[in-house]
């Protein structure tokens, strides 16, 4: 059955089509200069080209168990607790729900309700659980499941989207505000405008502190702290690249590059404890992608979206991206009609993901070279 969206979107896209051709320039002009949505050129070392993954496995929806369908709704984060065996993630409708990996059955239950809509998740040293709450801003859920608000905004300007947090074995939080001017619910927009509204900031729990180290990102989304504590790796999913940002010794606030030229836009990116960080590519990089590389390509899909969905196409072709601490590929699992994958964690012998759509949590069991670790 023709999906009657689709179709009004495309009687919309050809009337725009024909507008163009016929209406006066000063009326185009007019019209395109009366959006306060403002398009920008990517930056000069942003390249559309993406790296060769010596390892791919392609059709993984094939081989991806479903963990919770129903009850784990937009599993967006997981944070793995090895003592106890359960992993936690927040869901769409405000829970934060845990899985037993104890139980053959891979029981679901609630945990604690924050409301809102709970993005990344990571443990401190304590078992406390950071979370970091896109509509909310900074919470700390303790072991009582007593929910506290820990931050709404630093330097005066407050938070739009509360996106990824880790926690470094001293206490110190650290976690990122993906775009001061748009929420969550405007997460494509900021995209498509191209600008860099993002922040990497840090919490301190003994002082309530809350420091921006860096600003001026381009979505900043995903975030670990580095197996060495000495620095934290954050993605800027629009440039499909992650930076490494130092917290100790010599290089204390110098920004590096971790790895460019990704071949989709990261979301989460979680270290294993094995030697590997994983990314979550929300979408691959595809031919449609390309063409948004022109601003005013961008401010047309932007009038365009408000009159339908123009952008799911654009979602698909997600997966994960294992790459070493020093930033090297290593092994990209995908699929076609995967979309919005936001997490992956390997947790022995399966890597577990997440989407910020799905009904449920999934799981695959790992290549022999990515469980040894080769």
């Amino acid at each position: 059955m023709a999906n009657p969206s689709n179709g009004s979107g495309n009687m919309l896209l050809g009337f725009v089509l024909a507008t163009l051709v016929v209406a006066p320039v000063s009326v185009l002009i007019s019209i395109y200069r009366s959006e306060e949505f403002n398009p920008a050129s990517w930056p000069a070392d942003y390249k559309e080209k993406t790296i060769t993954v010596p390892n791919v496995r392609s059709g993984i929806l094939k081989i991806s168990e479903k963990i919770g369908e129903g009850v784990l709704r937009g599993p967006e984060d997981l944070a793995y607790d090895a003592t106890s065996g359960f992993l936690y993630t927040g869901c769409e409708d405000g829970w934060i729900r845990r899985v037993d990996l104890n139980t053959k059955e891979q029981t679901v239950e609630d945990w604690a309700f924050i409301g809102g809509r709970p993005l990344g998740l990571a443990f401190g040293p304590d078992k406390t659980l950071f979370v970091a709450s896109a509509y909310k801003g900074l919470l700390k859920v303790g072991k009582d499941k007593e929910v506290s608000l820990l931050a709404t905004e630093a330097d005066g300007l407050p938070f739009g989207i509360v996106d990824g947090v880790d926690v470094a074995s001293d206490g110190t939080v650290y976690f990122t505000d993906a775009s001061y001017k748009y929420n969550l619910s405007m997460y494509m927009v900021d995209g498509l405008e191209g600008r860099p509204y993002g922040r990497l900031m840090s919490y301190n729990p003994a002082t309530s502190r809350t420091e921006v180290l860096l600003s001026g990102l381009y979505f900043p989304n995903g975030i670990a702290v580095s197996p060495d504590q000495g620095s934290v790796v954050f993605c800027e999913t629009i440039m499909r690249r992650c930076k490494s940002y130092h917290v100790r010794g010599e290089k204390k606030g110098v920004v590096d590059l971790f790895i460019k030229d990704l071949p989709g836009f990261p979301d989460n990116i979680r270290y294993d404890g094995d030697g590997r960080f994983w990314i979550g590519l929300a979408a691959g990089m595809n031919k449609e992608w390309l063409l948004l590389r022109y601003p005013m390509v961008r401010k047309i899909a932007h009038i365009l979206s408000k009159y339908g969905d123009f952008t799911s196409s654009l979602l698909k072709g997600s997966g994960l991206l294992a790459v070493s601490v020093e930033g090297e590929p290593f092994f990209l699992y995908q699929d076609k009609a995967l979309s919005q994958t936001t997490v992956g964690l390997k947790i022995g012998k399966h890597l577990y993901y997440g989407s910020l759509v799905s009904g449920y949590l999934s799981r695959i069991h790992l290549d022999e070279d990515v469980v040894e670790g080769k």
